[in-house]
């Protein structure tokens, strides 16, 4: 088997975020190693173009009830692995905005720049990472033209850039995130973290 992993993300999910700091810490060459996707709730004109090419959006919004035990839940892991948690609050949230801020970052080889300067706003302090100026504060951290990165919406070829991603987390059937894909290979969620690495490892030495 040799196909390259593939490692569906989101900025708005603390699994997510917990997700690939693992896959970093363990795969030190992870952007070399695998093809990393943006996942989010789309707006009306990505779902749209979704749609047109006959792909859904398979996510499910969650209860209350599921919010609060995950914020529970990802404050305790969090704190297990020694690390600092701010909860932001989303409130009608834009995210095109981040995740196609993070392709626009890709074109110039800087994303996981984008990426490290994104989670630390909405992670580490909290911020509303769906407003331009938080955008655009983490966009000229990681050596991004602020202007271009808010703007990356407004861009048709990033636009169906953003919806190739979507429509192939369609055919890989991604409900959830983080999700990993590899081969035959589906991976849900934090705690089949480290059963795909030993799975990936494994078979991907013998392919």
């Amino acid at each position: 088997m040799t196909r390259r992993p593939r490692l569906y993300f989101s900025f708005r999910s603390p699994y997510s975020w917990l997700t690939v700091r693992r896959l970093r810490e363990m795969v030190p060459d992870l952007p070399a190693e695998f093809d990393c996707l943006p996942y989010w709730d789309p707006d009306e004109k990505t779902s749209a173009a979704l749609a047109e090419r006959g792909g859904e959006f398979h996510y499910q919004q969650m209860s209350r009830a599921k919010h609060l035990y995950m914020l529970m839940d990802t404050k305790r892991l969090a704190q297990n692995r020694g690390i600092d948690m701010a909860w932001p609050v989303d409130v009608d949230s834009w995210w095109e905005l981040p995740h196609l801020g993070w392709l626009a970052a890709r074109r110039v080889g800087r994303e996981w720049d984008f990426y490290d300067a994104i989670v630390a706003a909405r992670w580490g302090r909290g911020d509303d990472i769906c407003t331009p100026e938080v955008v655009a504060t983490a966009a000229a951290a990681a050596g991004l033209d602020p202007d271009r990165t808010v703007a990356a919406a407004a861009d048709e070829s990033i636009r169906a850039e953003a919806v190739g991603c979507l429509y192939q987390a369609y055919l890989d059937d991604v409900f959830g995130i983080p999700y990993l894909k590899w081969g035959r290979h589906r991976f849900w969620g934090l705690d089949r973290v480290d059963l795909f690495l030993d799975t990936w490892r494994m078979e991907g030495v013998k392919g």
